[in-house]
């Protein structure tokens, strides 16, 4: 029996705005948009693994501030848990370093316009009432009212 490996994402916010990491690889996932983050290793905390990805991934020194509520399936074994993120004083600009070839920083109003991973929509949806406020809107490219 395989036992789950968590993969952590965050959903890293400044100024109002949620950062957004366009995959560069692997070639199914190129171009898609995701949270970015990564597999926690065996004995590491998820909060540790977080700062550890996201310092890998991006060149930035962050804090892991809530988890975002929720556990979405990826391919089995793995499930994406979300936390809240937030730069550290003197930590550089994130810069595209791994897996990753664009960043944007998305306002409330820009968070539908990049083409988020499949498997990414859902906690992007959970994580907007953590950065934006309870009256936010989940509606995304899924939602019924889409024609």
């Amino acid at each position: 029996m395989d036992e789950t490996i968590v993969v952590v994402g965050g959903a890293l916010l400044r100024d109002g705005r949620l950062l957004a990491a366009r995959r560069s690889a692997p070639p199914e996932l190129a171009g898609r948009w995701e949270l970015p983050g990564g597999k926690v290793e065996p004995g590491e905390a998820p909060e540790a693994a977080l700062v550890r990805e996201l310092r890998e991934e991006l060149g930035v020194v962050t804090e892991a501030v809530e988890r975002v509520p929720g556990e979405w399936p990826l391919r089995v074994p793995y499930v994406l848990r979300v936390w809240t993120a937030r730069l550290l004083p003197g930590s550089d600009d994130p810069e595209p370093l791994e897996d990753h070839d664009e960043l944007r920083w998305l306002t409330p109003d820009e968070i539908w316009d990049v083409d988020w991973l499949d498997q990414d929509v859902p906690a992007v949806k959970a994580s907007l009432p953590h950065w934006v406020g309870p009256s936010a809107s989940a509606d995304g490219p899924h939602a019924d009212h889409r024609s």
